[in-house]
Formats: structure tokens, sequence, C-alpha cells
């Protein structure tokens, strides 16, 4: 990023404790924000993300920065992968437990409190690692993508879904009023913390996308980079390999 954006400008906490905070603050209703803010097309791009990364049916998949666990939930009715999602927000993590609980797929899915520029696991557990809508939120983004390679296996896949800003100027343009002024309403008319939506739309603007972000997977070591824009270029899948 060209700056680094926080959900508190105010505060004295770092991007990590304040992401942390924000998280929390915002998990019961985070679902349903969701589908109200991208308009319920997220579900599309997810379903793209889960063909991606289990074309080559992995057997341990690491989803990093999994929230309230919807990925990795698909994945695991997906396939038969054992699957662990790490989130660095227990509020998020306890909502996602529910969810998988209530879907008897706690076998199968593991939630774990974790960091993600510090993943408590060896070097090349993985066979793949998926991550939707988190890295714009990584404190140091070279470092979690480092940590993320570290724990592929080699050969191993990476698929990343995250927002972008479209190229065409009649998108852009649309775009930057969704920005603007859509996101920031809804976050203030349905949750808890007008903060949280603010941040979250002024990050999906500074967050580098395309090749610019495709040379930092490259930095970190990953190899067969490609970025596949969805929506118009609202949102970006990156895949890459170890």
């Amino acid at each position: 990023m060209e700056k680094k954006v926080v959900p508190y400008k105010k505060s004295k906490l770092g991007k990590k404790q304040q992401v942390t905070h924000m998280f929390d603050t915002i998990s019961e209703n985070y679902d349903r924000l969701n589908r109200v803010i991208t308009l319920g097309i997220d579900l599309r791009w997810r379903k793209k993300v889960i063909s991606l990364a289990t074309e080559h049916e992995p057997q341990r998949v690491l989803d990093v920065a999994t929230g309230t666990g919807d990925l990795a939930i698909a994945l695991a009715e997906k396939g038969n992968a054992q699957i662990t999602g790490l989130d660095i927000s227990p509020g998020m993590l306890e909502v996602g437990k529910q969810k998988i609980q209530n879907k008897q797929l706690s076998k199968q899915i593991d939630m774990l409190i974790g960091d993600s520029e510090e993943i408590p696991f060896e070097d090349h557990t993985f066979d793949t690692v998926t991550v939707a809508f988190g890295v714009r939120n990584f404190d140091n983004l070279e470092t979690g993508l480092k940590e993320i390679q570290r724990v592929l296996k080699p050969k191993g896949k990476l698929v990343i879904l995250e927002t972008s800003v479209p190229e065409k100027a009649f998108f852009r343009w649309g775009y930057k009023i969704y920005c603007q002024n859509y996101l920031p309403l809804v976050g203030r008319l349905l949750s808890r913390d007008e903060m949280a939506y603010s941040y979250l739309s002024e990050s999906a603007a500074q967050f580098p996308h395309g090749e610019k972000f495709n040379n930092i997977l490259a930095k970190s070591g990953f190899i067969d980079i490609e970025n596949i824009p969805q929506t118009f270029g609202a949102a970006t899948i990156y895949t890459a390999s170890k």
C-alpha cells in the first residue's frame, strides 16, 4: 500500500490490534452485512475460489483470515480435505465455530486464533492456502505472504480473493461512488461500528491490485502468478504456486 490504512485513525494501537478489535465488534453481524454490502455477488466470487483451490484435490488446506468460516465451510463441503481456519479475531472465530458445529463439520475443520505473520505451523505443511478479503488487513503484507509461502508444500497452490479497482473509467467511477457512499452508509445503518466500514472502503481503494500485487507475490517467493478480475474488476482472484 502507498500508506498504511487503519480502522481507527485516532487510536494509539497498531494496525493488528485495531483490526482485531474491529472484527470482534462487527462479528455477530458480519455475514449479513457482507451479503448486503456486496449485493450477494461475493458468493459467485467465492465459488470460483473454491473451484480453483480444489482442482488438484488437496488433502490439507489453510484458510488464512478465515473470519466466520464461510470459505472454510465451502471447501470442506467440496471435498475430503482437512481444513484449518486461521484468524486474529476471537469474535469472528466464535461465530464460525457455531456455524461449523451446526453443519456437523467439526471433525473436518479446525478454527485457530493466529497471526498471518506468524503462522503456527511447520514449513511445507499445506497443499493449498486460501485468503478471501484478508490480505489487505495484514499489518505487513510481504511478511504475511512470505509466511504463507513458507507453510505451503513445494508446488502448493495459493488462491487469494481481494478487492480491486476497475480499470475502465466508467466502472471505476461507479466503484468510487460505491466505496465512498454506499459502503459507509450500510455500515452506519446496520453495524455498531461505523468506522469499520469506512476502513474497509478506504483499504479497498488503497490496496495494490493487478500487476502491482502480482509483483509483490513474486517478491515474496511465488511463481506461476495469475490475476483474474471479477465483475468488471471490482474484485480479483490471484493464483500462485510455490
